[in-house]
């Protein structure tokens, strides 16, 4: 199981540039953003840690931003919702698979954790990665409004 700081050890080593810093131009609910230089192999995560009020919500925003920068998901502001969707989607797979596999998520269930906040308690991550995680590891994708009742 990926945790926090050896996230963070893989991204440094990887060269991506990690920044702490207030994201005046995002809307409230965005709490990090990955960005790639046009024309140059440099990538930069912005996290805006005055936004994420646990750990959990900085490791779930973290592994997400990761997954971006590993798959290459990224895309222009401007680009139209259904590419947007699709690096989004892509991003959460990696950032599933990365910080759990669906054998730790079996164990963990057989061990009496069958409430989404204990799963997520558990792997230090929020409930919605949680959500994310239970779908794409039960019915193979990430399609939660589709699965899960709020």
């Amino acid at each position: 199981m990926e945790n926090l700081d050896s996230l963070y050890q893989w991204l440094c080593g990887e060269g991506v540039f990690l920044f702490d810093r207030q994201l005046p131009f995002s809307n409230d609910g965005t709490k990090a953003l990955t960005i790639q230089l046009n024309g140059a192999d440099a990538w930069g995560i912005f996290l805006d840690k005055g936004r994420m009020k646990t750990r959990a919500e900085e490791e779930s925003a973290v592994l997400h931003e990761a997954g971006h920068y590993a798959t290459g998901a990224t895309h222009r502001v401007c680009s139209p919702y259904d590419l947007v969707e699709k690096h989004e989607r892509k991003a959460d797979k990696w950032a599933v698979e990365r910080k759990l596999s669906a054998e730790e998520l079996d164990d963990a269930v057989a061990e009496g954790c069958t409430e989404l906040w204990s799963l997520a308690e558990r792997f230090g991550v929020t409930e919605e990665f949680m959500r994310r995680a239970v779908c794409w590891y039960t019915y193979g994708n990430l399609a939660v409004e589709e699965y899960m009742s709020f």
